[in-house]
């Protein structure tokens, strides 16, 4: 099998399957398996793929037809410029939440942070590495996550404490910045999402309960109790929830809200200062 034919091929039976994106992907699974660059298909599209190689394509067009994420079939995600390894025990890191990170680095330098909910780890390590927060600490309730998260920090060269638990269950500190992308989507509307997340992403970091809120509830409730005087919180939020979660802040003592609109135009973060 040439890397041409396979490309087609993978781009046909993803195509049949409904895949959006069915060229990109074929090509992005072409090149893992493979290890051919763009510039080196071009100059020679009929090079014969090593069995292995073929194998391994045909292995990831199959899981793609199945709507497996391309993110997990591949095990990584860019966010922040980064690579984060990920798997199906955590959610992928999303366009949306690189800016929960930007509002974040300008309280985040030499700061001590904690993320909650903290999944693959991408928020903590993005404000470690690129912001210069002086202390880093990211909790979640998922073992399987952490150990993730563990992987990434220590790849990408940072230190961040990862402590496992419910929200502000483990924690025993008080820190400057506090920062969250908790789950959020009403459980109602789980079964409405796409095959990619809803039949792969996992539950444990979509599911926000009844109406969505239950957790922003819960951090506006309590993370006044983690947070410095004057420390700030940073959330990201569903695109209709902005008024909700304001007043959750408003009503546990929480001053200087904010709500910062994502790259579509749609309420994407709140920030807010421990009064």
């Amino acid at each position: 099998m040439t890397c041409q034919t396979a490309l087609k091929e993978g781009k046909e039976r993803l195509l049949s399957a409904g895949i959006e994106e069915a060229a990109l992907d074929a090509w992005y699974l072409l090149s893992a398996a493979s290890g051919i660059s763009r510039a080196e298909y071009f100059t020679e599209p009929q090079r014969e793929l090593k069995e292995e190689a073929a194998l391994q394509y045909l292995e990831g067009i199959a899981k793609r037809e199945r709507h497996v994420p391309l993110q997990y079939i591949l095990g990584t995600q860019e966010f922040m410029g980064l690579e984060f390894e990920v798997s199906e025990a955590v959610l992928i890191p999303r366009q949306d939440t690189e800016i929960l990170v930007c509002e974040a680095m300008k309280a985040a330098k030499g700061a001590s942070v904690l993320d909650v909910c903290t999944g693959s780890g991408c928020i903590i390590i993005s404000l470690a590495k690129l912001a210069g927060a002086a202390k880093a600490a990211a909790c979640d309730l998922s073992k399987e996550a952490l150990l993730i998260a563990e992987r990434n920090a220590k790849r990408l060269g940072v230190e961040v404490e990862f402590l496992q638990g419910d929200l502000f269950e483990p924690v025993a500190e008080r820190y400057d910045v506090i920062v969250s992308n908790p789950p959020y989507i009403a459980s109602a509307e789980l079964e409405e999402l796409m095959p990619e997340v809803r039949d792969y992403e996992p539950r444990l970091a979509l599911d926000g309960s009844g109406d969505g809120l239950v957790f922003y509830r819960r951090i506006a409730a309590e993370a006044g109790k983690y947070l410095n005087p004057g420390g700030q919180l940073f959330l990201e939020i569903g695109c209709e929830q902005a008024e909700a979660v304001s007043g959750f802040l408003r009503e546990n003592g929480y001053g200087d809200i904010r709500v910062v609109k994502d790259y579509a135009g749609l309420d994407r973060v709140v920030c807010a200062r421990l009064a």
